[in-house]
């Protein structure tokens, strides 16, 4: 069905739950011509949202700590956006998990709205279209969008670029402490939470993280940036509730360190998501003019493959002449 996207953009200012629900509709299927049309009259309107970005490997309690969070944020009066990435579905394409069966204590709630996304095969915890997706509900009004990675192990800290806070979740008795430091999520946490510390290994959990965290100052240079924040490292037990009033807290201290000194940190930040947002988008149109060679029959790949069969010209050449080919608007 063709889409009204002038009339999506109005509802949505009028602050109709079903225009959010289709314009992000119209932010995962991503149509050039939509994406940019939404994106442009979006874009000056945002900015006001908090967004937190919760991570971590599968099975710590992510859903679990999202849905407490939410819960904890709504009982200060927050309205809450929930943005959950899942794996793709190999069939259709879409989120394998679909809305979050764990949040949907929150389906009566008309300021708490939840939404799955696909990651379709997009590396680093989220979906492309993520940005874009956390871009609309910022200009929906929502005072957080909280972000949840899909939770693929060691190829997360995507979530850094894209949020005010990072949250890492840990567990007890998963190696966690191992996977944080292969997966460099040391670097990118701005809380740690230690879901699940009912269970036994918490306290030891606790001490490897904070020896890390110790040794990765201890040995940064003398020229290296070392930020002044120090990442808290908070218990909880999310399905029952425990530690999440100081998780919320640990968000609100490091969103006042962010606008300390004038917001130069938050500023910074904010910058950095810039150019992360203006790389990627770059990146995937170019990835988009590449789809139709990998359906084959493109003549300019197909004489570059050629000359490359026959050994008169080598591949790095030939994709050089390639890009000069797309650049120059012959392929």
């Amino acid at each position: 069905m063709p889409v009204d996207v002038d009339a999506l953009l109005a509802g949505l200012e009028r602050g109709e739950r079903r225009a959010l629900a289709r314009l992000l509709t119209v932010i995962e299927d991503g149509r050039p011509d939509q994406l940019r049309q939404v994106v442009k009259y979006l874009y000056p309107r945002t900015g006001a949202a908090r967004v937190l970005g919760i991570t971590g490997s599968p099975g710590v309690g992510k859903s679990t700590l999202t849905d407490a969070v939410a819960t904890r944020l709504r009982a200060v009066g927050r309205t809450v956006a929930v943005l959950a990435v899942d794996p793709s579905s190999p069939f259709s394409g879409g989120a394998l998990l679909g809305d979050r069966v764990r949040m949907q204590g929150h389906h009566a709630d008309h300021g708490v709205f939840i939404r799955s996304m696909a990651s379709r095969g997009h590396l680093g915890g989220l979906a492309f279209a993520t940005p874009q997706a956390v871009m609309v509900l910022d200009a929906a009004g929502f005072d957080d969008v909280i972000v949840e990675t899909v939770g693929v192990g060691q190829s997360e800290v995507e979530v850094a670029a894209n949020a005010d806070t990072t949250v890492v979740a840990l567990a007890p008795g998963m190696g966690d402490s191992v996977q944080a430091a292969k997966a460099g999520i040391l670097e990118v946490a701005d809380v740690f939470v230690i879901n699940k510390a009912d269970h036994g290994g918490a306290g030891k959990l606790e001490s490897e993280l904070r020896g890390m965290l110790e040794l990765g100052h201890a040995t940064a240079g003398e020229d290296d940036e070392v930020s002044a924040w120090w990442p808290p490292i908070v218990r909880t037990v999310a399905v029952r509730g425990e530690g999440v009033d100081e998780l919320t807290d640990a968000l609100t201290v490091h969103a006042d360190h962010l606008d300390a000194d004038g917001g130069r940190e938050r500023q910074r930040q904010v910058r950095a998501r810039a150019v992360h947002a203006i790389r990627e988008i770059a990146l995937e149109q170019v990835r988009l003019r590449f789809v139709r060679f990998e359906r084959g029959h493109d003549p300019v790949l197909d004489e570059l493959a050629d000359q490359v069969v026959e050994r008169s010209l080598d591949p790095y050449a030939a994709a050089d002449r390639l890009l000069d080919a797309l650049e120059g608007g012959e392929a």
